[in-house]
């Protein structure tokens, strides 16, 4: 009897062992949980979850809990994570992604979308593979704006002076050195504290990651750029994405279109619904002179053309989808 009781509950073990022993997928990114890129990605490890079910289990970690975004692709190279959300460092892994570095590129989500399609997943995820990552979507980070305290923004020369915090990217660096300001590169997981006691007097960024690290708290200008485009990547490190089973590969693939698309109508939404809360708030909200902006970016275009072998015909491709 007590042999039958025994193989009665090892049997009854191993029909419910399946989720002790799932496949893991490590999913991480460097932003904040309330941002819109980390709204999306949560909707994307839960959704992926549900089309995976009991055999693979999603671990999802937000705020840089496992590292910084360049931490991240070290560890998706060594395979310690599999997927991460990626943004502006991207250009420091393939110069062709500083393609979304230069202002007043990219006009709109339709252009953004053409862009993804025609280039992105074309001849800037190429770029990427070749370095050990497999760009897999494109998410919204969104159109990038500039808050200060010490006055709005209207023209390059109203930055003169200010120290204006940047990602740590060139590209974004030559851009604010050539408006006149004096930029800072920082983690963004620095900025809230960075602004707060005066170590940078500004930062920019789309509306959605001001709310999400909530610096409209410590700033009381914001001037309505639009001056880049900031997309998320989600990417996988090439020998870890190769590893995966193709039903694995399929689901991630299709629950990434659905986050792409739930991140750009979000994404234009927020902008909305934030621009009024700022300036209710109490926020000093003008918009600037883009003419007077792009008058001023035109170096920046020409860096590009010089130092990417092929930015002329990048530039060129993506200003043609526009049009």
């Amino acid at each position: 009897m007590l042999k039958k009781l025994l193989t009665a509950s090892a049997l009854t073990l191993a029909l419910t062992a399946p989720q002790a022993h799932a496949e893991k997928i490590v999913f991480a990114i460097g932003g904040s949980p309330q941002s819109l890129q980390g709204q999306t990605a949560r909707l994307f490890a839960d959704r992926l979850q549900e089309r995976l079910g009991d055999a693979h289990q999603v671990e999802y970690y937000d705020s840089a809990q496992l590292g910084d975004e360049r931490q991240l692709v070290q560890k998706m190279r060594l395979g310690t994570v599999n997927l991460a959300a990626i943004s502006s460092i991207m250009s420091s892994i393939s110069d062709d992604f500083a393609l979304f570095d230069l202002p007043f590129l990219v006009q709109d989500r339709d252009h953004l979308m053409k862009i993804d399609e025609q280039i992105v997943m074309t001849e800037l995820a190429a770029s990427a593979e070749a370095r050990g990552l497999k760009v897999l979507s494109t998410w919204e980070n969104g159109f990038r704006q500039i808050t200060n305290n010490r006055r709005p923004i209207s023209t390059p020369d109203d930055l003169k002076g200010l120290k204006i915090r940047t990602p740590q990217s060139e590209w974004r660096t030559l851009m604010f050195t050539q408006w006149g300001s004096n930029p800072t590169p920082m983690a963004f997981s620095e900025l809230f504290v960075g602004l707060q006691t005066g170590v940078v007097d500004g930062q920019e960024n789309p509306l959605t990651n001001i709310e999400g690290a909530k610096l409209n708290e410590v700033q009381k200008f914001l001037s309505i750029t639009d001056h880049v485009y900031s997309p998320i990547w989600l990417v996988a490190g090439t020998n870890g994405w190769n590893k995966l089973p193709e039903e694995v590969q399929a689901a991630i693939r299709d629950t990434a279109r659905e986050a792409q698309q739930w991140s750009l109508d979000e994404g234009e939404r927020m902008d909305k619904d934030l621009l009024e809360a700022f300036a209710a708030a109490g926020m000093a909200v003008n918009h600037a002179d883009k003419t007077a902006f792009m008058a001023a970016s035109q170096p920046v275009y020409d860096r590009f053309a010089e130092q990417v072998g092929n930015g002329k015909q990048l530039v060129d491709k993506a200003i043609a989808l526009g049009n």
